[in-house]
């Protein structure tokens, strides 16, 4: 009788190790996570996206924005061949920065927009394999909340 058992307990304790990891890289796990750019990581299909945006303009300028590209073992994963966007809404203003190719695993581009702590950013990639991926972002909620938000120059 603990033969027959031991298959379908293996089974089950293999499938919930599986479920396991997927539950590893939701938002409040990746928050939780310094990005290799310093700045905030998000699951997209298959990727990270790690979104860097300006921290300290308070008006709204011409500011960089760039989207890193990985693996989720944490490899870059090369920009070359994709495009992208990121839909910005800050300080009660939405623009839209179209986002090219800068070398290794990055997209950038340059949008007027003031570092709000309360901005929210979508991002959007076509990828090389004309694969979309997509991802929303709160990149200075965390820097407000750790005390660091106020920081200006």
């Amino acid at each position: 009788m603990q033969r027959t058992l031991i298959f379908p307990l293996t089974l089950v304790a293999a499938l919930l190790s599986v479920g396991n990891g997927a539950f590893g890289h939701d938002d409040a796990t990746l928050d939780k996570l310094a990005g290799p750019n310093g700045g905030q990581m998000r699951m997209a299909g298959a990727y990270h996206f790690e979104l860097v945006v300006a921290r300290d303009s308070r008006q709204a300028r011409d500011n960089p924005v760039s989207v890193y590209l990985s693996d989720h073992d944490g490899k870059k994963v090369a920009a070359a061949g994709a495009s992208g966007t990121a839909t910005i809404l800050a300080e009660k203003a939405k623009i839209t920065v179209p986002l090219v190719p800068a070398g290794d695993n990055r997209l950038t581009g340059i949008g007027k927009y003031a570092s709000d702590p309360q901005m929210k950013v979508v991002v959007s990639i076509i990828l090389a394999d004309r694969k979309t991926e997509q991802a929303r972002f709160t990149p200075l909620t965390m820097a407000a909340a750790d005390g660091h938000g106020d920081h200006r120059p």
